[in-house]
């Protein structure tokens, strides 16, 4: 049972052709099977990643639907009679007749959608003879100026980097903002011309136009312009309407000088701050005036907001501290009493921001940089429905923003594949419904009969919008099972179920696809056939979805305590599926499919994700909006980092998650997915410090310094957000960064037991040994 995850061994791509992981590969058939499962009905599917891993090529013609209401697309699993062009949808059984254009369907000339190994194809949506060309990328850089002025020099070598790797046509757009916000006009190269907005008070989109000139209407108290033919106005300050875009937005190939001398002229905000005040900082307004501006420009075209934040909102709508420095930033201490005057107030203009970018499919990203919280807890609901990115770091000048803002715009292997405009319908078999999704995405709102009575994140609904999506973006989808009269009867049983997943989204390129994934499992009695639900069970997937779900819950729900929860589950699941004699501890025994799983609990139970103690709300909305995104591979990593170990005697190898890893000839390397720790034992770090790898005779120690740097490397090069390098040595004040992760096998109470040069934690938490014995009494009582 205390067998180490990073020890099993796993598949090459554990997600599989089709990016789809579900908790339980064989579905119980009834409500009151499928509860005494305890780990939820669930899928974890990434429905963009890359097109590498796709059996063929993107089909250059629509897709065939089944009738309504089930709409359903064809598929492998569909029944097809050649002879009279038929096919029948596996999903609702109804009988669809092949359109003209596939006459030439024989049982020797089968179409890509209908090969078994294309249980995922893509469709390219061809726009009709004539129509516009694809339109071209838009980023909308919103930087705070109220920030010293050496992080502002890290700001500024940042964007000139990104612009640099922008494509030409890409559209451009700077909004700064301190205590007003400044909007840049980039169309007007004649001298720097900038739209000033006052920060402290709610401006609606329609005063935003009105101001900017792009509602088409005159402003209160000024005449409209009048316009000479051919559409020029007559006054040079207040462009035709028509005009707008180009006057805010423009390519990177016409704005690259003006924007450059802009970013060269940018101060810190001058504005004075009062001794004992926080700088003013209206990060509200400057969004709002963003998002009124891609509103009127940019509608329904693959759009981001990319706000560079470096401090707390002190001003206007959003606020979430006052300028008075006496008054610390909400923690979780006062958000639980409920003692954060702000809060409530500013998720609740984030909600309505987040409506307004989701219906005009614009995303919005955020790079937090500073050492006090910026609001990422107020903004989490506008990042996440958006589908934006979110990185959270100490300054603008850490390797963290850096390299994570860089690899936003690169291309080639290091491509995120930043998509838009995506849309997420499910079709399932009728005794299937479904709860919900949690992930970066909106419901919209469309009810039907697959939707099931209790709703879990994002839920009343069968499809989700997502305006912005990458290849590593992930979504979790419940669902209940709920069979009909007739599938309940002897006879009527079918023994597959099938679950569809469509995306239909703009691909970086610009044209719109369609992807579409059909997976097929089967039903199983759960109340006789036992062994079925337990070959089928996938207990890395399981983790991860039991992390998302109790996340979801200790934001909604006040009173929850998830620990207990998490241990009542556990001990359920032991009990149902574990092999034992009745009130015999010591008979007790998993099976291999869920082996890991207690161990799982055990780290999911001590992580950042249920203990928030020692963090700051921010980080907590950070590392959450992170685990709802990731795939399955990158949240296990979460919540159970590996541990590798690095010495003469044996080449790299995985290790247990334990102190007593620690020995002082080794080199550990720990990742945790938002840190990777490279942690050198003392006798490590006495010959390093003596410098014994600079001498010729020592080559191998050289070897061995260097082993654990490359891996690090490769770590990070992979992985977005980019991790932060933790370099440490034993008993070194960063060793925390890999104790606080390790099982406390050995503590000060127990440390006479523990060999010399190892290592022992100060801690009163039960080790893992200790976690698993109570487990095992509680889970074989009768």
């Amino acid at each position: 049972m205390a067998a180490d995850r990073s020890a099993a061994s796993t598949p090459a791509d554990p997600d599989g052709p089709d990016a789809v992981r579900l908790t339980w590969n064989a579905w119980p058939r009834s409500k009151v099977e499928a509860s005494r499962c305890v780990v939820p009905l669930a899928a974890s599917i990434c429905p963009v990643r890359s097109p590498e891993s796709l059996a063929s090529p993107p089909l250059p013609y629509p897709p065939l639907r089944c009738k309504p209401p089930c709409s359903a697309l064809i598929n492998p699993f569909a029944r097809v009679d050649y002879a009279a062009k038929i096919w029948i949808c596996p999903l609702c059984f109804s009988r669809n007749h092949f359109p003209p254009h596939y006459a030439g369907i024989s049982e020797n000339n089968v179409p890509a959608e209908l090969f078994a190994q294309c249980s995922t194809v893509e469709y390219l949506v061809a726009g009709a003879p004539g129509s516009p060309a694809p339109p071209p990328p838009v980023f909308l850089f919103v930087i705070d100026t109220c920030i010293i002025e050496e992080e502002l020099e890290y700001v500024k070598l940042s964007m000139r980097k990104a612009v640099a790797l922008l494509p030409e046509h890409a559209l451009v757009g700077l909004v700064t903002f301190g205590t007003q916000v400044h909007l840049h006009e980039l169309g007007f190269s004649d001298l720097s011309k900038i739209y000033v907005f006052r920060g402290t008070k709610d401006i609606s989109k329609e005063q935003i136009l009105d101001q900017l000139g792009l509602s088409g209407v005159g402003r209160p108290g000024f005449p409209k312009m009048t316009q000479q033919p051919g559409g020029q106005q007559v006054n040079g300050m207040h462009p035709s309407t028509t005009a707008g875009v180009n006057r805010f937005l423009l390519p990177v190939s016409e704005c690259e000088c003006t924007l450059s001398t802009l970013l060269d002229e940018l101060q810190p905000d001058q504005w004075p701050v009062e001794a004992g005040n926080r700088a003013i900082r209206c990060t509200g307004v400057a969004l709002s005036v963003a998002a009124g501006l891609l509103g009127a420009c940019m509608p329904g075209t693959g759009a981001r907001i990319i706000a560079l934040l470096g401090g707390p909102c002190t001003e206007g709508p959003g606020v979430i501290v006052s300028k008075d420095l006496s008054e610390p930033v909400r923690s979780h201490k006062d958000l639980d009493k409920d003692a954060a005057p702000h809060f409530q107030k500013a998720v609740k203009f984030y909600d309505g921001l987040a409506k307004q970018l989701v219906s005009q499919g614009h995303v919005l990203d955020v790079f937090a940089s500073a050492l006090d919280q910026v609001g990422l807890a107020e903004m989490k609901l506008a990042i996440e429905r958006t589908g934006g990115l979110v990185v959270l770091s100490e300054s603008f000048g850490h390797s963290v923003f850096k390299d994570s803002f860089k690899r936003i715009f690169e291309g080639g292997e290091h491509s995120l594949g930043l998509s838009f405009n995506g849309t997420l319908e499910i079709n399932c078999s009728k005794d299937i419904k479904v709860q919900g999704v949690i992930g970066p995405c909106t419901s919209l709102e469309k009810k039907g009969a697959l939707c099931a009575d209790t709703v879990v994140g994002q839920g009343n609904s069968t499809a989700w919008k997502m305006c912005g999506l990458d290849r590593n973006t992930s979504f979790t989808v419940f669902f209940d099972v709920s069979p009909s009269e007739r599938t309940s009867q002897p006879g009527h049983q079918n023994p597959d179920l099938y679950i569809q997943f469509v995306t239909s989204y703009q691909h970086p390129e610009g044209q719109m696809r369609i992807r579409v994934t059909t997976i097929s499992r089967k039903w199983v009695d759960g109340s006789t056939n036992t062994e079925e639900l337990v070959e089928g069970f996938d207990q890395e997937t399981a983790a991860v979805v039991l992390a998302r779900y109790i996340s979801l819950k200790m934001e909604l729900e006040e009173e929850f305590d998830a620990t207990r929860w998490l241990d009542r589950s556990l001990i359920r699941l032991c009990s149902r599926f574990g092999d034992y004699r009745k009130d015999d501890p010591s008979s007790f025994s998993l099976h291999s499919n869920f082996s890991l799983f207690p161990q799982f609990m055990f780290n999911l139970r001590r992580s950042q994700f249920v203990q928030v103690f020692n963090n700051s709300p921010d980080e907590t909305a950070y590392f959450r909006m992170l685990l709802n995104r990731e795939s399955i591979t990158n949240s296990v990593a979460m919540i159970q980092p590996s541990l590798i170990s690095f010495s003469f005697d044996t080449p790299p190898s995985p290790v247990f998650l334990d102190v007593a890893s620690i020995a002082p000839d080794r080199i550990l390397l720990l990742d945790a997915y938002f840190s990777v720790v490279i942690f050198h034992g003392m006798t490590i770090a006495q010959w390093r410090n003596m410098c014994y790898q600079n001498q010729p005779e020592h080559q191998q120690f050289a070897q061995l310094l260097q082993a654990p740097q490359e891996e690090a490397q490769v770590i990070i090069n992979g992985r977005f957000p980019v991790p932060r390098l933790v370099v440490c040595d034993q008993h070194g004040s960063q060793a925390r960064f890999l104790l606080a992760k390790l099982n406390p096998s050995a503590t000060y109470n127990s440390a006479h037991d523990v060999p010399a040069g190892s290592d022992i934690i100060f801690t009163d938490d039960v080790s893992f040994q200790v976690f698993c014995e109570h487990l095992q009494r509680l889970a074989v009582q009768s």
